[in-house]
Formats: C-alpha cells, structure tokens, sequence
C-alpha cells in the first residue's frame, strides 16, 4: 500500500449488593413492524446500539431492548411510568426514537430538561432488517456501536461515544462519530460526493477499482495511505473570499490537503484529528 505522509465486598455483602442492583434494573422486549418499501427509515437513540441490515422484504422489522436503571425503587417505577418510545409513520418516512422523558429527535432540546428529580437512566438496543433500497438516517451517543449492513440507499449516520461499521454500502454517505474509527466498504461507486469524520479514531474506506474522485483530507495526528496507484497530490488552493476592497480582491489559503484518484471527479472529505485515514481498493 502507497503511503503519502502529510507533514471488595465479602459473602453476605455482596449478595446483598447483588440483591439491590437486581431491583433497580428493568428490562423488556419490544417488536414492531411496519411495511414499508421506500423511503427514510430513522433511529434517533441515545445509549445503545443500533445495528441495521438489510433484506429482499417489504417490510421494516425492529427489535429493540430496553432496559431502565436507577438508583432506587422509586425512581425505577418513575421511568418505567415516564418512559415511552416515538414511531412516527408517512408515506416516505419511518422514524423511530425516544418520546419521554426526552425527546431524540433531531433539534428537539431533548438533552435539557427541567426535572432534576429524575435519577434513572433508559438503554435502548435497537436490531433492524428493512429492505435493500432504503434509505437510512441512524444515530446514537453513548455504549454503542452502530452498524449498517447491505443498505443500498443513501447513508447517514452518527455516533459520539463508538465505532461505526458499514458494510456493502451503495448510497451517499455522510459518516460521523467523535470517539470512534469509522469503516465504510462500498458494493458500488457512491452517485454523489461523501463526508466521513471522527476526532479520535481511524478511517478506513474500501471502495471499487474503478473509484475516481478528489478527496481532500485532514489529520493532525495521523497519515494517509492509498493502494490506488494512479494518485496525483494537488496543489494547495486559493479560495476566493467575499470581502472586496480597494485593493482589489482577498484570497485565503485552503490548508486542506487534496489527492487526485484516478480521472477525478467528485469531492470526497476525510477529516480525523487522532487516527490515520486509509483508502483501499477492491480486491
């Protein structure tokens, strides 16, 4: 591969601890199905996993396990009253998230509430199949992964506290997490141009032979490396600003880095902070 360097408790104690956790742990199973067979299917989450894969069906199957924590009795029976999840079904759209106490969806101030007498806390695993076209907006913050397997649609997915993984990918994508690498294999060239960013992990994208694109790329704390073989650096850009004067027209320095694949084409951005970024081939 081609590298381009850019500069204790005891006996009773113990059983009674376990007693105690026992009590302040609630779990159940929740199944839900919904035909559908074109459009957005969305899982706003927050603690937990969410894995994806897609199937020759008409319809979206979701199995999601939850499980609520807390630091008494009481305040077990104040969630399991509080609690309730969202499933909003359209004609193009299924989107599935937290309803109570909070709200998950996207710009919804799910995060700050009044209630400061809440002391539990709400996991939700979700495991979906939903057919090969659709498209997928997936997200999630803490104690888990997210995965996506054999979607064909376009992808966007986040994460902040883990990894991403997807696999046999066809769509756009826009892929982000913080803490986490982020590994993306394509079935087929992407149609339009594709971000992909994390803080503190690598990025590894596996595309076809015939890939050919501009890929700009930024890593402060990590290297570039490609087994494309026709690869071409190219020269750092001046970008027109919008401030006119009399002294004629101001342009600033693009710091990013861009390599030419192939003929080029398409913007492709790669942005990590701590992590090396890889860009593959097919074999």
């Amino acid at each position: 591969m081609k590298k381009l360097l850019i500069p204790v408790l005891t006996g009773a104690g113990l059983c009674l601890a376990q007693l105690a956790a026992h009590a302040q742990e609630y779990k159940t199973h929740v199944s839900k199905e919904f035909n559908f067979t074109k459009g957005v299917v969305a899982v706003y989450n927050v603690d937990g996993f969410i894995k994806v894969e897609g199937y020759a069906g008409n319809k979206v199957i979701m199995e999601i396990d939850e499980t609520i924590r807390a630091k008494s009795e009481e305040q077990l029976e104040k969630g399991k009253k509080e609690f309730k999840m969202g499933f909003d079904e359209k004609a193009d759209s299924l989107v599935a998230y937290t309803a109570a106490p909070y709200d998950t969806r996207p710009h919804e101030n799910w995060y700050n509430t009044d209630d400061h007498d809440r002391h539990y806390s709400i996991k939700l695993e979700y495991t979906l199949k939903v057919p090969y076209n659709v498209s997928l907006r997936v997200s999630t913050v803490n104690n888990g992964t997210v995965e996506v397997k054999d979607v064909s649609g376009s992808l966007k997915v986040n994460n902040v506290n883990g990894p991403i993984a997807i696999v046999n990918a066809k769509g756009t994508s826009d892929v982000r997490t913080v803490n986490g690498g982020i590994t993306v294999n394509y079935l087929a060239l992407p149609p339009d141009a594709c971000n992909y960013s994390t803080i503190n992990g690598k990025l590894e994208i596996t595309y076809p032979a015939n890939f050919a694109a501009n890929m700009q790329f930024k890593s402060m704390n990590g290297e570039f490396y490609t087994d494309f073989p026709d690869t071409e650096v190219l020269p750092t850009r001046a970008i027109v600003t919008q401030n006119k004067n009399a002294n004629g027209t101001q342009y600033k320095l693009d710091k990013t880095t861009q390599i030419k694949v192939g003929t080029g084409g398409k913007l492709f951005k790669f942005e990590t902070l701590n992590g090396n970024i890889y860009i593959k081939k097919q074999s």
